[in-house]
């Protein structure tokens, strides 16, 4: 069960599978563009085995949700919220920012939300509230006006609560790539977004990479992974405790530790076979180990360099100096550092966000932030001198480019400076 893998383990196995399943995803986009809500209704009953009449969640639905659901943990689920509220009201832009560069020259940026965009919250083997709320409330914070959500049927009352107390605005109970292919194309029940955001399986994954023409996404999100660096001063216990939590996400989640100490991989091992004799999903965690182990580095910066290569989703730094190693990282998704910042902290409580780039893609992508839901406008302000301060780079330029209305437009504005050339 504990192996040790080679340094190329990670990119040979948490590449994505979504062209795996092109043929079956195109085909179920194709069936809502053209048969809109039936296709939905169709779709839910073949894969989730519910028949419904109408995908749209009503308030009265919410409601009785409020009713099923242990009102401890709607405390707990409002605690939750308002820790990622603050959080991501930390991440806001002003709304316009000018800056006078030189006499006479104004620059700035006008930053603005989006209008509509559309969150997926995973069903299936477990219900997410967590991630209702990791989706809906950033899009709040950043002045999002419409925030919709589709969840597969039947959706899970505490899903539902965790949606209306993040604050979204339709709720949908559909799933899988025609609830993408629903919020990008829309349909008679459910208006097109702009952008989509949120995890999920592979048949998620490919919709939002196939429809990146119609609506913008925030990244690919496949398998749960955590990338774990420690030194002979770390807590073995600690260790294993977050590689189990992650294997237990699915079967195709990942863990991998690497350590330039032999013997407290061994160490890590021991915990891990104890814990999972023990786990309730205990299923779930073996096959899921299957793509987890253990990488001995030459060295602490050895170990730092495996981890960048990786760039893995979530990133545990257990090291006597953690602080400088996490200085040293360049690529990971979200970052726990110490012995006492489990995932499990970003995952709930803490307010840092959940929804993270995976198989690699955090060499590229940030996780979901306020940032995902604005966009920004550059500004300029010139004054007449301002634009004469730099009039002459602006008609050579454009001139060289064969662009002569260009120089025109500087010129025409400037006409005593036609003047002085003639003298």
């Amino acid at each position: 069960m504990w192996q040790q893998l080679d340094e190329g383990f990670w990119q040979k196995n948490r590449t994505s599978k979504v062209d795996d399943v092109t043929e079956i995803v195109s085909g179920i986009i194709d069936r809502v563009r053209d048969e809109g809500d039936a296709a939905l209704l169709e779709l839910t009953e073949k894969f989730d085995k519910v028949k419904l009449k109408t995908v749209a969640i009503s308030r009265e639905e919410i409601e009785d949700a409020y009713e099923k659901v242990d009102p401890v943990l709607v405390e707990e689920l409002e605690v939750a919220a308002y820790n990622i509220q603050r959080f991501h009201e930390m991440q806001l832009p002003d709304d316009l920012w000018l800056r006078e560069v030189e006499p006479g020259v104004t620059l700035g940026v006008k930053s603005t939300p989006l209008e509509r965009v559309g969150c997926y919250i995973p069903g299936g083997r477990a219900a997410y509230p967590s991630t209702a709320m990791m989706t809906v409330i950033p899009a709040r914070v950043a002045g999002v006006e419409e925030v919709i959500c589709c969840t597969p049927a039947p959706v899970n009352p505490a899903i539902l609560v965790a949606m209306d107390i993040a604050g979204a605005d339709e709720i949908y109970a559909v799933g899988g790539a025609q609830a993408i292919a629903a919020m990008a194309l829309g349909t008679e029940t459910i208006e097109p977004v702009q952008k989509i955001v949120g995890p999920g399986n592979v048949f998620v994954t490919s919709a939002k990479m196939m429809l990146r023409n119609v609506v913008d996404i925030d990244f690919p999100a496949g398998p749960s992974e955590v990338g774990i660096i420690a030194d002979s001063s770390a807590n073995a216990e600690y260790v294993a405790a977050d590689m189990i939590a992650q294997a237990e996400h699915d079967p195709s989640s990942a863990a991998i530790l690497v350590t330039d100490d032999k013997k407290f991989a061994d160490e890590v091992g021991k915990f891990i076979e104890k814990m999972t004799e023990k786990a309730e999903r205990k299923e779930i965690i073996e096959v899921a180990l299957k793509n987890s182990g253990y990488i001995i580095a030459d060295s602490l910066d050895h170990a730092i360099e495996i981890m960048n290569d990786m760039a893995p989703e979530h990133l545990c730094i257990q090291t006597r100096d953690a602080l400088d190693t996490l200085s040293k990282v360049r690529h990971a998704g979200s970052i726990f550092v110490g012995p006492y910042t489990p995932v499990a902290a970003g995952d709930y409580a803490s307010g840092t966000n959940h929804v993270l780039p995976t198989a690699g893609n955090a060499k590229v992508s940030s996780g979901l932030n306020v940032a995902h839901f604005r966009k920004t406008s550059t500004v300029q302000l010139l004054t007449k001198e301002g634009l004469q301060s730099m009039a002459s780079t602006i008609k050579k330029i454009a001139e060289t480019e064969g662009l002569m209305a260009h120089s025109k437009s500087v010129k025409v504005r400037l006409p005593s400076e036609k003047k002085q050339g003639k003298k």
